[in-house]
């Protein structure tokens, strides 16, 4: 964890999950559903200072459960900050360079652009502050602001119902890996009961973790991640996932992605009570569009597919391997520092091939740490085995 990420997560409900467990995931975001507060405002009620979101004038929520403060000091995420720049329309290079430069310039510019339009209204989400008996509200977090036609899909409700639709499409799965943090959430799956021989593909290859070899286990597994956004960074999807057993490297295949996109009508102005927002329609939709993609992702035929389909450009010899890995990365806009892992990687991993390059992308992308950057690199797998081998 860095220490920027353990910072933040003193004062938030915990987001750090890394190749966690299910349970795991599923008791962070039930902890997460508790200190969440989701609110549509007007521009006139939020405002500016020392960088920090403060909320004046929104009527309270009262439930059975208590009173629901909504006005007070939010403390921005990364994210909630992408989210000012992309409404206000303030170049986020600048309002980064503000924030970490001068913070009174920032709540200057965000004020007047906020005064500019009063009455339009925003959808802010956010983390409640939580303190003792008798003490002040504590400070709480500001997770985005997006648009007031954002369709509530949390993760909670679409991990269950898309397990619900694992269940239901009949395949023997396991959860291999969990993932959250403040922009997505990542759930594994795995049928190692749907397992295909991968010889061509992995003829030469060794793990660079322990050094077995894939010409001992040629095998691949059938999979699919799921992945969610609750703050605007990306919609709701099942993404089929190959696993290479003998080193655990992903390959996923962004083509065939099956989404649903947070997208709804304008909502009220006021605190968005969770207890009413979980719309059974959607939930039931998405449970039975899960279980037709894991009916079709965990299929013998279409894993064979796909690994026939990569064998031809996996096969190709690199004359230049350094050449070939620097065209590639530069051609994804790879960084300097995960190119030379992805070279480390592929001197290790033994196979002088465009597959070689494939598995190196793949096994840096289980080293990284964070998350987010781990599941961008892993989707380049196979654009980097098509530019590998047009490249040789």
């Amino acid at each position: 964890m860095t220490q920027q990420f353990a910072e933040r997560a003193m004062n938030v409900a915990p987001t750090g999950a890394r190749n966690a467990g299910l349970s795991d995931l599923v008791r962070i975001l039930e902890d997460q559903n508790r200190r969440k507060l989701d609110v549509i405002a007007p521009a006139a009620a939020l405002s500016f200072h020392g960088g920090n979101v403060h909320v004046e004038g929104v009527e309270s929520l009262i439930t059975e459960d208590g009173v629901t403060e909504v006005d007070g000091i939010y403390r921005p995420t990364a994210v909630a900050d992408e989210g000012v720049a992309d409404k206000l329309r303030i170049p986020l290079a600048y309002l980064r360079r503000m924030r970490a430069e001068n913070v009174p310039l920032l709540d200057e510019n965000v004020n007047s652009w906020l005064r500019n339009d009063p009455e339009r209204r925003f959808m802010l989400r956010a983390f409640r502050g939580e303190n003792g008996p008798g003490m002040p509200p504590a400070e709480g977090v500001a997770r985005a602001l997006l648009s007031d036609s954002y369709k509530l899909m949390d993760n909670l409700d679409m991990l269950l119902a898309a397990l619900d639709g694992v269940r239901q499409s009949g395949h023997p799965t396991q959860v291999t890996g969990c993932d959250l943090t403040d922009r997505r959430m990542y759930v594994r799956v795995e049928s190692e009961a749907v397992a295909v021989q991968a010889r061509a593909l992995l003829r030469g290859y060794r793990s660079p973790f322990d050094g077995r070899s894939g010409d001992e286990l040629p095998m691949i597994s059938a999979g699919f991640v799921i992945t969610n956004s609750e703050v605007g960074s990306g919609a709701y999807t099942i993404t089929p996932r190959a696993v290479i057993q003998v080193c655990r490297n992903g390959l996923t295949e962004a083509k065939d992605v099956m989404r649903a996109v947070h997208l709804g009508g304008r909502q009220d102005e006021g605190v968005i009570s969770w207890s009413g927002q979980t719309q059974r329609k959607t939930l039931e939709l998405i449970t039975s569009k899960t279980a037709d993609a894991v009916r079709t992702f965990l299929s013998r035929e279409y894993v064979e597919a796909k690994v026939r389909a990569m064998e031809d450009a996996a096969g190709k010899a690199l004359a230049e391997p350094t050449k070939t890995i620097e065209h590639v990365t530069k051609s994804l806009s790879i960084g300097t520092e995960a190119k030379d892992m992805i070279l480390s990687h592929f001197i290790r991993g033994g196979q002088m091939t465009a597959g070689g390059v494939m598995n190196a992308v793949t096994s840096t992308a289980q080293t990284l740490t964070d998350a987010d950057q781990a599941a961008a690199l892993e989707a380049l797998a196979l654009p980097a085995l098509t530019a590998a081998a047009a490249h040789g």
